[in-house]
């Protein structure tokens, strides 16, 4: 039996996870709390986990008919993430650690999403028995990243963003339409009203020979067009039709190249992974751009896409079994750590 906790940005999460398979999992969500300011106040984030994080990790035990003298180890996530939200529910999960005399087990938040899509179903879940190497995009507000899985464990960082990642694309986007945070999926349900080919905007890095991202020029492409065309923010006819132009743009560029990257890597299988998975259009056009090559799609389902101690808890079980990743008591939280410090392809 292993308890799980993530903190690393504005969702507070616990998981009890037992022989790959997820006894519970819950989710505080901070949005309303976050909404007035357009975006995570990192202050406000970390008192809401202090005030979450006891009554969902009561919860939690309580859901999955554990007593606390029935876990085996105990993991949280100590990057990347925002610094203070991060202390926070590492350094519970450590002092819990120390006091149940238990190991425990730091685990990387993108690391645990490339194990997300093979979750099954809502708690209880199966095991990753079925796993198979894979070209894994994780895209979120704060990252975008392409990354080879060759074998459970043993992956290589492809590409990431080289500045803005698509999920604060969507939302930066919706802020410059009026829409209030978190923007995205209110820009999504906007262009699924609308045609995508009324508008045309870049595809940045699109026809680059690498597999890396950038989305701060289409961001500010839009600024423009909005600075010549005012007009269209009050036309409620138009608007869906800017809003599916500028998804179109994002999703684009997402499936090209992480489909290109496959092929060239010649895996049969993708996944994905990350709020910004959560998109519709993006759902839809990778599925069919994988239909049409013959690929394997695995989609994490919405309630392993965003941030979750699921996911936390069924990496940090493997590692665990397998007697990796064990880290001391008094580990640091790495607000900046990079997937690709933990580049371990065979």
């Amino acid at each position: 039996m292993l308890l799980a906790i993530e903190s690393s940005c504005d969702e507070t999460s616990v998981a009890l996870v037992h022989e790959g398979a997820v006894l519970s999992s819950l989710v505080s969500s901070q949005t309303k709390t976050h909404a007035e300011y357009g975006g995570v106040v990192p202050e406000l984030a970390s008192r809401e986990h202090l005030r979450n994080l006891l009554p969902l990790s009561r919860a939690a035990l309580n859901q999955a008919g554990v007593r606390s003298d029935e876990i085996m180890a105990i993991a949280a996530t100590l990057g990347p993430g925002l610094p203070s939200a991060l202390l926070v529910g590492a350094r519970a999960a450590q002092s819990l650690a120390f006091a149940l005399r238990k190991p425990f087990l730091g685990i990387h938040h993108h690391e645990a999403h490339l194990y997300s899509p093979w979750l099954q179903g809502s708690p209880p879940v199966s095991s990753l028995g079925q796993f198979q190497p894979n070209v894994s995009l994780i895209v979120s507000g704060g990252h975008t990243l392409l990354v080879l899985v060759k074998k459970e464990l043993r992956h290589r960082v492809l590409g990431s963003t080289i500045d803005d990642a698509a999920g604060e694309c969507f939302d930066k986007v919706a802020k410059l339409l009026g829409m209030a945070y978190p923007g995205g999926p209110l820009l999504d349900r906007l262009a699924q009203q609308g045609n995508s080919s009324a508008f045309a905007f870049p595809r940045p890095l699109l026809n680059e020979p690498n597999d890396d991202f950038s989305f701060s020029g289409l961001k500010t492409a839009v600024r423009y067009f909005l600075r010549d065309h005012p007009e269209i923010l009050q036309d409620a006819a138009r608007l869906p039709d800017l809003c599916a132009s500028v998804q179109a743009a994002i999703v684009d560029v997402l499936v090209k190249k992480t489909v290109r990257a496959a092929k060239r890597e010649q895996v049969s299988v993708v996944t994905a992974s990350g709020g910004v998975t959560c998109n519709s259009a993006l759902r839809a056009q990778l599925a069919e751009a994988c239909r049409k090559e013959r690929v394997e799609l695995r989609l994490a389902l919405p309630e392993f896409c965003t941030d979750n101690a699921a996911m936390i808890g069924i990496l940090a079980e493997r590692k665990f079994l397998r007697d990796e990743g064990r880290t001391d008591l008094d580990k640091e939280i790495a607000p900046n750590w990079s997937l690709e410090e933990l580049t371990i392809a065979d």
